[in-house]
């Protein structure tokens, strides 16, 4: 929760009704993700964040998958429906049945600004308690475009918001912009909102008339500003990578400032909730996919690719190795170049260095795999695991058909296929014998020359 302190008690309304037709995409876009999590959940965590009690979602009846999502989240009355769309004053009051025995503070956001964070948003609530009737967040843009302006008296005092297509050229000229972003109290918020028309180039109704509104009415409209990048917006997949490339540079250098050693740190890809401690080294080209934590010492290195994994203290993993969901990688474990695993524990100091696949099962503490060993974990309908021994050594080439287990210190010969249980101790071999005949070679190399000579 933010530092901020809670005076009243808070309510968030998330607008996500909007139809997202430029991302040209069947997945909603404020289901589209940035740091491998929807735009909509980073909503809703900036909401919780600041200590929201109460938070209504407001959906499109074009996109019943974000009703679904945000329920699922949030439980069964977590949404209201704006039908048909008519601006986003419209939107904030879909809101008002939901939120009419709600007596405190609301804040109104937006589904589609990912980047836009609790301590972003906290100041609005300081305007608040310090006795501002409708406090807004606005930027300063480098190019104001299509942004509504704020037009502002000293002192920060927030006269009205003027949209861009609606605004007269001395008023396009300014640069302070509107973030949508707006808190009031609960019943002079829709109070506010009851005396909105449509008398605009868009024919809808703005959230942002109410601040002319109130002003008219005499009472404290105040504004606060945040950095232009906290507050943008996503319309667009080329939108959508510029929020990304701006997420991505924040945690990287949020990481380095904890002591995360990254050689070249615009070629790692982090997730949100990617945890990583201080110590550890990220070497080139990385990705981490959700689920991933990273213990004290650990060096990934160039091009693997981690997600739903853990890793322990001092492992060392890759290059181009590959850590699936339920990979648990002990303390000083190696896992090297082109071995993927998948669902398994490896114990402490445990190593498989090459070309290997272990799926379902567990390797145990200083185990050695050999390169090219698989864990056949699948027979077409049912998962099965293998289970290899503290100390055990599994021999390059080795196939191990699962069910099985490799008792603790026990050994496979190279190119092995083991069906069966290795007890403690000892050493499992199944390959044919060896066969040599003598001179064959020989034979075959100056037979197929005197056909190639004779075709000459």
């Amino acid at each position: 929760m933010t530092t901020t302190a809670l005076s009243r008690p808070r309510a968030a309304v998330i607008l996500a009704a909007g139809q997202g037709t430029r991302m040209k995409s069947p997945t909603p876009k404020v289901l589209h993700k940035v740091g491998g999590r929807p735009m909509l959940d980073h909503a809703i965590d900036a909401a919780e964040a600041l200590g929201c009690e109460r938070i209504v979602v407001v959906v499109g009846a074009h996109s019943p998958q974000v009703g679904e999502h945000a329920r699922k989240r949030l439980g069964p009355n977590a949404t209201v429906v704006q039908d048909p769309p008519l601006g986003t004053g419209h939107a904030v009051l879909a809101a008002r049945e939901a939120l009419a025995d709600f007596d405190g503070d609301v804040v109104v956001t937006y589904a589609d600004c990912p980047l836009l964070t609790a301590p972003v948003i906290a100041p609005l609530f300081d305007l608040r308690a310090a006795g501002a009737d409708v406090a807004v967040l606005g930027f300063e843009a480098a190019d104001p475009g299509a942004y509504g302006r704020l037009v502002l008296a000293p002192g920060q005092v927030l006269l009205r918001i003027v949209e861009a297509k609606d605004a007269e050229p001395a008023v396009l000229a300014l640069k302070h912009c509107n973030s949508g972003v707006l808190a009031a109290d609960r019943a002079q918020l829709f109070d506010l909102l009851a005396a909105v028309g449509n008398d605009n180039a868009k024919g809808e109704y703005y959230l942002t008339d109410i601040v002319g509104i109130a002003h008219d009415r005499k009472l404290a409209t105040r504004a606060t500003f945040a950095p232009e990048a906290a507050v943008q917006g996503v319309n667009s997949q080329a939108e959508l990578a510029a929020a990304e490339a701006v997420w991505q540079a924040g945690r990287r250098a949020a990481l380095m400032t904890e002591g995360v050693t990254m050689p070249a740190p615009e070629t790692v890809h982090l997730s949100w909730d990617t945890s990583i401690a201080a110590g550890v080294t990220v070497e080139q080209f990385v990705v981490f996919g959700a689920g991933v934590s990273v213990a004290s010492g650990a060096v990934i290195k160039a091009f693997s690719h981690l997600e739903g994994a853990s890793v322990g203290e001092g492992a060392l993993i890759g290059p181009y190795a590959r850590l699936r969901p339920g990979a648990e990688i002990g303390a000083e474990a190696h896992i090297g170049n082109f071995v993927e695993v998948k669902k398994v524990k490896v114990g402490a100091g445990a190593k498989a260095n090459h070309l290997s696949y272990l799926g379902d099962g567990s390797v145990g503490p200083k185990a050695n795999i050999g390169a090219g060993t698989i864990f056949c974990n699948y027979d077409g309908f049912e998962k099965f695991e293998t289970h290899v021994g503290a100390g055990a050594f599994i021999g390059s080439n080795s196939a191990l058909v699962a069910p099985v287990r490799v008792g603790d210190g026990a050994m496979t010969g190279s190119g092995s296929v083991i069906t069966a249980d290795v007890p403690a101790g000892d050493l499992a071999l199944s390959r044919a014998a060896q066969t040599i005949k003598t001179g064959w070679a020989a034979k075959f190399r100056a037979l197929k020359q005197a056909k190639k000579d004779k075709k000459a």
